[in-house]
């Protein structure tokens, strides 16, 4: 395959056009066109739909252009970098992050990462959604407990515990009697919690009295004694430490685990490489303790 088809290619499908792509790169849009369809003769697929005012990936365009542009992009960096004499990381690296670990972490590692590596544009996004990585331009992608994706290659950051939680001044339940909670968000419809605790597994039920968005409103809720809720042991670790809050019991269900996610592909830039190492230095042992230490 031509690679310089192939970058023309990529160039034409980026800015959605021959006489877009000609002007932004200063080349004449005849050449484009030419270039283009002599790839698309060499794969025998046509790469574009051709209207009187429009142009459209087909398919196989879309899939050759997704597949192929992270990948060119690698090359003028890995060409850019050994010409300067080295890999230093440089260039914008784009990170989405889930809301919890944002608020929790992610402001004072961006921070030290960005003074670690002054040439590094990092920018990060919060937001709890699936991402598709690369229609979406993300380098690096951090989630929990992610669905298997056979496009992206992952490492475990960090793994942490659901234990349900109250204020010392609200009264376990015993038996039967239902105890006001704080639930996160509208679908969670639960109205009892199987906990293990050192004196045994038991069933708490609940009565939601309280539905948040955000686990840290719901933290702060349990601290004012409106109800029991489930909480990340990393959240509430000070808490219970200092005796704010009292542990009722370990949520009996599956871990939770904190992912870093990435294209999967054999060469990754060296801002990825810098990025990934930098939080596993971070949390090298993975623990929960680790992220509590971020928490103020």
């Amino acid at each position: 395959m031509d690679l310089l088809a192939l970058a023309d290619f990529n160039l034409v499908a980026r800015h959605g056009g021959f006489g877009r792509a000609a002007r932004a790169a200063g080349r004449p849009k005849a050449t484009l066109s030419r270039r283009v369809s002599e790839l698309e003769r060499s794969l025998d697929l046509r790469l574009f739909e051709r209207g009187a005012r429009t142009l459209k990936l087909t398919q196989e365009g879309s899939a050759l252009y997704e597949r192929t542009g992270v990948l060119l992009a690698e090359l003028d960096e890995t060409a850019a970098a050994i010409a300067s004499g080295g890999d230093k990381p440089r260039g914008k690296l784009r990170v989405s992050a889930p809301l919890l670990f944002s608020q929790t972490a992610m402001g004072k590692l961006a921070a030290a990462f960005a003074l670690k590596y002054p040439e590094v544009r990092l920018e990060i996004t919060t937001e709890d959604r699936t991402v598709d990585m690369i229609e979406e331009g993300y380098d690096v992608v951090i989630r929990v407990n992610p669905d298997p994706d056979e496009s992206l290659v992952g490492r475990i950051l960090m793994r942490d515990r659901l234990v349900v939680v109250a204020s010392p001044s609200l009264d376990r339940p015993t038996g039967d009697r239902a105890v006001p909670a704080v639930a996160r968000g509208t679908s969670d419809v639960t109205s009892s919690w199987d906990v293990v605790a050192s004196s045994g597994n038991a069933r708490i039920m609940i009565e939601p009295v309280l539905r948040l968005s955000s686990l840290i409103m719901v933290r702060d809720a349990v601290r004012a004694c409106v109800g029991a809720a489930r909480l990340p042991v990393s959240l509430v670790s000070h808490d219970l430490a200092a005796g704010r809050l009292v542990r009722w019991g370990d949520i009996d269900g599956p871990e939770i685990a904190l992912w870093t996610l990435y294209p999967s592909r054999r060469l990754l830039s060296a801002r990825v490489s810098a990025f990934l190492d930098f939080l596993k230095e971070a949390f090298p042992s993975g623990t929960p303790e680790e992220l509590a230490s971020f928490i103020d």
